[in-house]
């Protein structure tokens, strides 16, 4: 089977940190793109960021560039989101797709079930 799965999520103040992690299982993440998304309640699913697959460069959107970043560790097939000095509006379900690119949504083939980030006011 292919899947991947995220973990990491919890509740934290308003300027704390947290990682989330997605792990490929039944796939090797390095040979996809791998982007995070996020869906707030009431709100449309965002990217969050995209790492392109062989060239491993990563893209962040607006609202996160500068406090969020991504890293890897190949070895345990894993990538990870580094989340930091977190507001309310970033309070989501977080989840990360395997992609053919990075190009658009409509290219991950395989989406994790989430994790839920809470940050509190």
């Amino acid at each position: 089977q292919r899947q991947v799965v995220e973990s990491g999520g919890g509740l934290v103040q308003i300027g704390g940190s947290l990682r989330l992690s997605c792990v490929g299982s039944g796939l090797t993440l390095d040979h996809y793109a791998i982007g995070w998304f996020r869906q707030a309640p009431g709100q449309e699913r965002e990217g969050v960021s995209c790492t392109t697959q062989g060239t491993s460069i990563t893209r962040y959107s607006v609202s996160v560039k500068g406090r969020f970043a991504v890293s890897r560790d190949d070895a345990k097939n894993i990538v990870y989101l580094q989340m930091n000095s977190l507001k309310p509006e970033d309070t989501a379900a977080y989840y990360c797709g395997a992609q053919f690119s990075c190009a658009t949504e409509a290219t991950v083939d395989y989406w994790g079930k989430g994790t839920l980030v809470t940050v509190s006011s």
